[in-house]
C-alpha cells in the first residue's frame, strides 16, 4: 500500500474526499416538515457541541437538492440510525421526499419522527454558520430518545456495522 501526501485544493478534491473517508462516522437521518410535506436527508456530519445548553450540529451541502428545505427549517429531528436501518438510510440519501418506505409520525411541531432508530434529538434551530461549500446548522436539543442497539456506520463510501468486542 502506498501512502499519499498532498496539499488539498481543487485539483486534489477526490484525493481529499478519499482521505476524509478513512474516518468512520455514525449515520444519521435528519427530518423536517416543509410546506410540501416531510423531508429527510442522510448525514454523517453530526456532532455534539455543548451539554449546557444542549447543542448539536450537522452540515448541509449547498449543492443538495434538499438545501432549501433544511436551510429554512426551524425544527428538525436528528435520528441516529441502527445497523439494521441501512436500507432506510440509503433510500433517504437518494430521495429525501419519499417517505413511503418509512415508519414515522409527526410530533407537535411537525417534525417527522422515524421509528426504530437508536437515538433521536428533536431540535430547534439555534444558529446557521457559512462554511465553504456547506452550511453548519446548530440545534438546541428540546427532547431526546435513545435505546440499546448497534449503530450504522459509514466509511470509505460504504455502510457497515460494528463488530462486538469480546
Amino acid at each position: 500500500m502506498t501512502e499519499k501526501t498532498f496539499i488539498p485544493g481543487p485539483e486534489q478534491r477526490l484525493a481529499f474526499r478519499e482521505a476524509l473517508g478513512c474516518f468512520g462516522t455514525g449515520v444519521t437521518v435528519v427530518t423536517t416538515n416543509t410546506a410540501n410535506g416531510p423531508a429527510a436527508i442522510t448525514v454523517n456530519s453530526f456532532a455534539s457541541v455543548s451539554l449546557d445548553p444542549p447543542l448539536v450540529l450537522w452540515c448541509l451541502d449547498r449543492d443538495s437538492n434538499r438545501y432549501d428545505a433544511f436551510h429554512d427549517c426551524e425544527h428538525y429531528a436528528i435520528h441516529v440510525m441502527a445497523q439494521e436501518q441501512h436500507d432506510q438510510a440509503l433510500r433517504f440519501a437518494r430521495n429525501g421526499f419519499d417517505f413511503s418506505h418509512a415508519d414515522w409520525q409527526p410530533d407537535q411541531s411537525g417534525r417527522p419522527r422515524l421509528t426504530e432508530c437508536l437515538a433521536r434529538f428533536d431540535c430547534r434551530l439555534a444558529a446557521r454558520h457559512e462554511a465553504g461549500d456547506h452550511l453548519i446548522l446548530v440545534g438546541q436539543v428540546e427532547k431526546v430518545m435513545h435505546r440499546p442497539g448497534q449503530g450504522l456506520i459509514f466509511k470509505r463510501g460504504q455502510f457497515g456495522g460494528f463488530a462486538d468486542l469480546i
